[in-house]
């Protein structure tokens, strides 16, 4: 049996701070597909063949930002208005001949989401436009349709277009209410506009409001945390998002570490480091369920039953979810892709079409997908390992008696490392485990490929 500090973490009288080294990756996984040669009559039969997935998402990716921040790592395109404008006529025709193919057709999306990018950015009249296209679609009855960006440009024309196209969630990247600590990090608008807005919003008698917020920002103190927390409250938002900076490779952040330097606000040089964000961490989850927010995830809290965050909560339970834009990513009769991130690439492909039925085209896949993959054999599995895991507490009535065994000595680790509580039913995780669920995730993927039996 190999059990490795990277599966189980190390034992220490503080694992909050220290079970593992650091958070590394936003999400975890293992490799169990290969690249798929799928040809451009392959790509047409799909459309014409019913889908098999009892539930279903689409996700929709509009790839441009007026400014790109510091952490990010996914800027793709700057927001010129008339390649926005060319970009969203080709987007929804195109998904406007995908809803009417059989597949499509075949069983009702529970969600739908736009990223990006900054999809706020686009105009009103865009927005209309989108939410048509998306309405082509079969939707179950209260379906979550959310609408991602930034509070900066998000108009009240922009709001009551999106409220009449029929969006009823959106999400806002606040990363900070710190007005210097926004500053530093490339973000519009200071606390108080936030503020305003947000409250405003927040009234409308459907819609659920949704932010993020980012811990380790470069200037974010524990005490600028900690008033970061309490505007959250005071905004009135239906849900937040609490998301640990990650050293990604390729941002502002991480060049100026590279030449041994913070990106700071003008006041403050100071970044947290892992342990620092642990207590961060642990802060908000305790100061959020404290004032009664209910724990979704680890990472997502909700005022009252209005948020209910469905996209996210299924995306990590394998669903099929249809992928439409540059950069879009998802799963098609079980096979995981993307679409090309080049918008030059992306719209020669749309200029290819082939019969999808009665008359309709659609774009042949010569450039888009940009990639594709077989079908990972352990999907499910893994979909049950990850929902539970991100969840806080994995059920064993989910899995093979022999595969809770095989795994039980990796659970006892994480137990005597105070990450985890095991009863004979269930692994419940800690406040510690909670933080280090990805860190977890990998480590378990990783016994399990090592442990082959």
């Amino acid at each position: 049996m190999i059990l490795t500090p990277s599966m189980t973490g190390i034992s220490s009288p503080e694992p909050l701070q220290h079970a593992f080294k650091v958070k590394s990756a936003p999400h975890a996984g293992r490799s169990g597909s290969r690249p798929a040669n799928v040809t451009p009559e392959q790509w047409q039969q799909w459309w014409q063949q019913p889908s098999e997935s009892e539930q279903r998402a689409l996700y929709i990716h509009i790839p441009f930002c007026r400014k790109r921040c510091s952490f990010c790592n996914f800027f793709e395109n700057g927001a010129n208005p008339q390649r926005i404008s060319d970009y969203m006529q080709q987007l929804c025709q195109q998904l406007s001949v995908a809803a009417s193919s059989p597949f499509a057709q075949s069983q009702p999306f529970d969600t739908v989401y736009i990223g990006g990018g900054t999809p706020t950015d686009i105009q009103a009249t865009e927005i209309a436009m989108l939410g048509a296209a998306v309405n082509r679609f079969p939707l179950v009855d209260n379906a979550e349709v959310t609408l991602e960006g930034r509070l900066n440009g998000f108009d009240d024309d922009k709001w009551h277009s999106a409220l009449d196209a029929g969006f009823n969630r959106f999400s806002f990247g606040v990363q900070s209410f710190d007005t210097e600590v926004r500053r530093a990090a490339g973000r519009f608008d200071d606390k108080a506009q936030l503020l305003q807005r947000l409250s405003t919003l927040s009234q409308h008698d459907s819609a659920s409001i949704v932010v993020d917020l980012i811990f380790g920002l470069p200037g974010q103190t524990l005490s600028i945390w900690q008033h970061d927390l309490q505007a959250v409250l005071d905004s009135d938002v239906h849900g937040v998002d609490l998301y640990q900076l990650i050293g990604l490779g390729g941002t502002r952040i991480d060049r100026a570490s590279d030449k041994g330097k913070i990106l700071g606000t003008d006041s403050s040089e100071f970044q947290a480091d892992s342990q620092t964000r642990a207590q961060m961490y642990a802060y908000g989850a305790e100061y959020l369920e404290s004032n009664q927010w209910q724990r979704l995830s680890s990472c997502h809290w909700r005022r009252d039953a209005r948020e209910r965050s469905i996209y996210n909560s299924l995306a990590k339970s394998g669903i099929e979810i249809l992928p439409f834009g540059a950069g879009a990513g998802g799963s098609i009769h079980g096979h995981s892709m993307m679409n090309a991130r080049s918008l030059t690439e992306w719209h020669q492909a749309q200029q290819q079409p082939c019969t999808i039925g009665n008359g309709a085209t659609l774009s042949t896949p010569h450039n888009v997908p940009g990639m594709m993959f077989t079908p990972n054999p352990s999907a499910k599995l893994d979909a049950i390992f990850k929902r539970g895991l991100d969840s806080g507490k994995l059920q064993f009535n989910q899995l093979e008696t022999h595969l809770v065994e095989q795994l039980q000595p990796l659970f006892e680790a994480w137990q005597s490392h105070g990450l985890a509580q095991l009863s004979s039913n269930a692994l419940t995780l800690t406040l510690a485990g909670r933080f280090w669920n990805v860190n977890m995730q990998t480590g378990l993927f990783e016994f399990l490929t090592e442990n082959k039996s």
